[in-house]
């Protein structure tokens, strides 16, 4: 099973395109079937039984570290589908001069910014912008938010004193991200400390997946699970303005998808085993990721 690579050219595989980046995902076989049916947000049906059962609610983001490593690859594909030309954006952080601990508090600020930036940037005659903003709690309880400013050409310069004083609450670092071919990998993994190659948490609560491979090495950034605890129960860690891009999703066969992957350099590869409570396998799923910047 460690050395099932890809599949043949007809076999049916799913397609992720995020700008430069391509993730493909094969099922050697197919999921299991459904066995619950959702009644409302406390209880479901056991299909199996007919037995009406809760839910078990998660009190911090903490408790599933699978749905924190899925937000945090949702934020990494958007990033990447709209960052095919790092020079065309802005890194900025924005952080607060007190112990600003309000969750709330600090999308409503952010809010208020944006209005006040997008002012600015048309009384200056400088392009307008989309942007995409992540938030990031600290260890002594305050707010940071890290966003992104996309333009539709080269990001213009302005001062970083300049930012402070639009945003109005403290410090602000602006940052330019030239050079950068994996934005999306490089920016998630900053902002939320999470291991990006998508390694698989073996404490997951169904407790039935497997890494058996790692192939074609890649940059490592680490899960804090001290920050992750920090998120607070059902708090959206990032958000964007209307007009970004969505990361697009087919469905082909392999020959298909390597036509549109057309010769971009395999930069990640790993299997993955779904168990069975018997210990049998239900599932192998190959996943691979090419990166169109690193073509020659």
């Amino acid at each position: 099973i460690a050395d099932q690579g890809p599949p043949g050219a007809e076999a049916t595989v799913t397609l992720n395109v995020a700008g430069n980046v391509l993730e493909v995902r094969h099922c050697l076989r197919l999921p299991p079937g459904i066995i619950i049916e959702k009644l409302n947000a406390d209880q479901y049906v056991d299909k199996r039984t007919g037995e009406v059962k809760d839910f078990t609610h998660n009190t911090t983001r903490a408790d599933d570290l699978i749905s924190v490593r899925q937000s945090l690859k949702r934020l990494r594909d958007l990033i990447n589908a709209n960052l095919t030309t790092p020079e065309t954006a802005l890194w900025v952080t924005l952080t607060y001069a007190d112990n600003m601990t309000d969750s709330s508090k600090l999308y409503e600020d952010y809010r208020r910014f944006w209005q006040r930036f997008k002012y600015f940037l048309a009384k200056h005659k400088l392009p307008p912008a989309e942007y995409i903003a992540a938030a990031e709690p600290q260890g002594r309880g305050a707010w940071h938010l890290h966003c992104l400013f996309l333009f539709s050409e080269k990001a213009p310069y302005i001062p970083n004193a300049e930012i402070a004083r639009i945003w109005g609450h403290g410090f602000t670092k602006v940052k330019g991200l030239s050079g950068i071919d994996d934005p999306g990998l490089y920016l998630t993994a900053y902002l939320g400390d999470l291991e990006l190659t998508e390694a698989i948490d073996l404490k997951n609560t169904a407790g039935r997946l497997k890494k058996t491979s790692d192939r074609v090495g890649a940059r490592k950034a680490v899960i804090k699970g001290a920050r992750m605890k920090l998120y607070p129960p059902g708090f959206n860690l990032y958000r964007h303005s209307r007009g970004v891009q969505l990361p697009e999703k087919y469905q082909m066969t392999e020959a298909q998808a390597q036509k549109i992957i057309d010769g971009a350099p395999l930069s990640y590869e790993k299997t993955v085993v779904l168990l069975g409570d018997d210990g049998e396998t239900i599932n192998i799923i190959h996943y691979r990721q090419y990166n169109r910047a690193k073509k020659d």
